[in-house]
This record gives structure tokens, sequence and C-alpha cells, in this order.
């Protein structure tokens, strides 16, 4: 298949991708932990900045494989993918394809996307355009190695407020929800060659991303469709259990976390629930163990630190909460009109929150009370894409541009 692609430099070898990367959405586990081992003793008043460069618009996360930088973005009626230097920002290769998209009204200040977080793997780099164009790219070069769009097989290629869900690589294949409203397939495609290993099309994609557990010795995918949280067996695609999970105007957006056989999702003007999945006569079952209506997440996915759990809540204009994922029961709640969503990693004993108003926040990770260490001003524009940290460098992508901070004493 011919690919309309432009690219501009060729240079690099595979990557590998360790412990140390940040190679797809909320890091390497895809639950926003990381090491803390390069953030600093004592926090200095300003943090520096490293470098910067233009990019173009979206909220797709940056990620890292070594010693490069994977940026997916939109500039004009295309959408484009850049590999930049972790040291220093320099472009080695960028490709870029036609991907006009028209924002509806209630979306008009979250821009063009893309949204979607790339994933890398080896030399593998896959990206989820915001109409639902899948294409995986050579990480040492840039050069296509296939991509698949969708318009044939579903009435839309995405939902409402376009694609969202960044796509996750288990086995070989890259695992994502295509299509749009109430008309959709999660699919496994086998990364060397796009074809097909197996589809689950009971309903429409939401905005939430897939994680990987593993219960009762059985590996599940676990993922918020449009109407469901479902679990499912990632080499097969054969549904384990699934529960019905509705939100207001479909708006599934909260990546699922587990602690200790326990799956813990929100959603849009709903409770925090958490479901323990237990194993029954051979089939899995999901129990709910607790719910808790105040600390409603929209946006924003929580976090674990220390046998806590840290997230904001949409109540109160934006509120930071530490609760007990065991129970559900509340340990603090920070000040209200804190932002209207935010990014949250743990590093150590640390939780830095970055708001959409492009201010980071430093926290102890204390279940007593919220102590703050520090708070920065890292950009004047929006910071809607999750920021990535990696060693004492954090990359933060705002409405245009992305920056890289040195957080090194």
């Amino acid at each position: 298949m011919r690919l309309p692609c432009f690219l501009v430099l060729l240079t690099g070898s595979v990557l590998n991708v360790d412990a140390a990367d940040w190679p797809q959405w909320r890091g390497p586990h895809r639950d926003g932990v990381v090491d803390g081992s390069g953030l600093p003793a004592r926090w200095p008043k300003v943090l520096a900045r490293t470098w910067k460069r233009e990019v173009g618009e979206g909220h797709a996360s940056p990620v890292v494989a070594g010693e490069r930088v994977f940026i997916f973005s939109r500039q004009g009626n295309r959408e484009v993918v850049r590999a930049l230097g972790l040291a220093d920002g320099r472009e080695f290769w960028r490709q870029e394809y036609k991907a006009p998209y028209k924002v509806v009204s209630v979306a008009r200040e979250h821009g063009k996307g893309p949204k979607s977080t790339p994933v890398v793997s080896g030399d593998f780099l896959v990206t989820f355009g915001i109409n639902g164009i899948l294409t995986c790219w050579k990480t040492s070069s840039g050069q296509a190695r296939w991509r698949r769009e969708f318009s044939r097989n579903h009435a839309t290629t995405a939902p409402l407020y376009g694609q969202a869900t960044s796509p996750i690589v288990d086995g070989g294949r890259v695992i994502v929800h295509v299509g749009g409203h109430d008309d959709g397939a999660l699919l496994a495609l086998k990364l060397e060659d796009g074809t097909r290993a197996w589809q689950w099309d009971e309903d429409g994609p939401a905005y939430a991303s897939p994680i990987l557990v593993t219960v009762a010795g059985t590996r599940q995918l676990i993922t918020q469709s449009q109407k469901f949280i479902v679990g499912l067996d990632p080499a097969t695609g054969r549904v384990l259990w699934k529960i019905p999970f509705k939100t207001q105007f479909d708006q599934n957006s909260v990546t699922p976390v587990w602690f200790d056989g326990r799956v813990i999702i929100g959603g849009y003007n709903e409770p925090t629930v958490a479901y323990r999945l237990l194993l029954k006569q051979g089939r899995f079952q999901a129990r709910k163990d607790w719910s808790n209506r105040e600390i409603a997440m929209y946006m924003s996915s929580p976090v674990l630190a220390n046998g806590r759990l840290y997230g904001l809540t949409q109540r109160r204009r934006g509120q930071l909460f530490c609760v007990n994922p065991v129970n559900g029961k509340s340990h603090w709640g920070g000040p209200g009109r804190l932002s209207d969503n935010a990014a949250l990693i743990v590093a150590g004993q640390v939780l830095l929150v970055l708001t959409v108003d492009g201010e980071l926040l430093v926290l102890r990770t204390d279940a007593t009370q919220r102590q703050e260490l520090a708070r920065y001003k890292v950009s004047q524009k929006a910071t809607w894409a999750h920021p990535a940290l990696v060693g004492s460098r954090l990359l933060v992508k705002d409405v245009d541009g992305l920056t890289c901070f040195s957080l090194a004493e």
C-alpha cells in the first residue's frame, strides 16, 4: 500500500524499551507510576528548561524509548509524527499524512487532536489519529510499515469527540478500539503487518484506554467501552467478564486502575467504584466492592502510591483527593477549583500533578494530609496532554509546543 507521507530525515537504529523509558500512555506500566530516583531531594524555585520545540497542536502525550522522543501532533489538516533527541530536542525524522477534521462545537477548546498517545515497542511505533487512522512506523527511520483506516467497516471512524483511546501492545499485537458511536470493534492487529488477529465488536469505543492485568493466573485486558467495562483474553479476544457502565453523553474517559484484585473505575458525574474480580466455577465475576460518589472523575485517571489512591474529582470544580483503595474511604481532599483536568504521576514518594492551566504541583504522597512541596508554571498555554517523566527529565506538551525540563539538582 502506497502511503501519502513525507519523509524528512532518516537516521538511527532499532530502539529497545526498558524500565527507564516512557513507551506508552501513562508510562512503563500504563499506571502513571515510575521510579523517583531522578527527582531532587530539595525542589528549586524554578525548573530548568533544557529545550523547547514547536511541534503542532494536539493532546497526545510524548513517548520515550532510549534517547528518542516520539511526538504525534497536527499541523493544518495533516497529522505529524516526529522523532526528537531526548537530550536536545533535535529532529531526526518526521512523517505526515492528510487528516482533515472538524471539531464539534462543544469540544472546540480541545482542538482538532490528535488525542491518542502512541505506543512504542522495539522498532514499532503505532499512532492512532483523531479520525481513526492507525499507522505503524519504524522507530529507527520513520518509514511507514502499514496503515489501516476503517471507513469500510464502520459507519463512522471516531466517536463524537474524536478518537482518544490509546493503543496497547501485547504479544506482538497492537490492540485498539476503532469505529464510532454504537458501531465499533476492539481490534488486535499483528504488529508485523497489520493483519487482524481478533476482534470484539459488541460495543463502540469510549475515550478511556485499556490496561493489562493478571487475575487468578489469567492475563486480562480490561477497558471501558461506550457502555461497558469488559475483561478479555488479550491473546484471543474472548470475553472473560462484562458489566454495564454508562455515563451521561457516553463520555467514559477514565483509564482503569488495578489494585489487589480490584479494578477501580470512574466516569463523568458517576461514583468511583471498585469491582473485585473473582473466579468461580471456571468463570470470572465482577463483584462491587465499594462506591464513592464524592470522588466522581471525569477525564483525569487516578494513580496508586503506597496503598493509597490519588486523583482529581470533578466535584468542587476540580479537587485532589486521597482515598483508601480497599474501601473507598477518604483520607483527605484538597481545595476546590484546582483545574478542569489534571495528569498525575507517582515518582517514589512524590506526586506530580499537571493541570490544564500549565501548573505543575509537587506533593508528598501522604495519607494524613495534603502536603505541597513546590509549584511551578511550566506553560502559559493549556496543557491537556499527559507529561512524561524519564529519569530527571520531564516532558510537557502544551497547545503546540513540547518542552523538556531538567529536575536534576
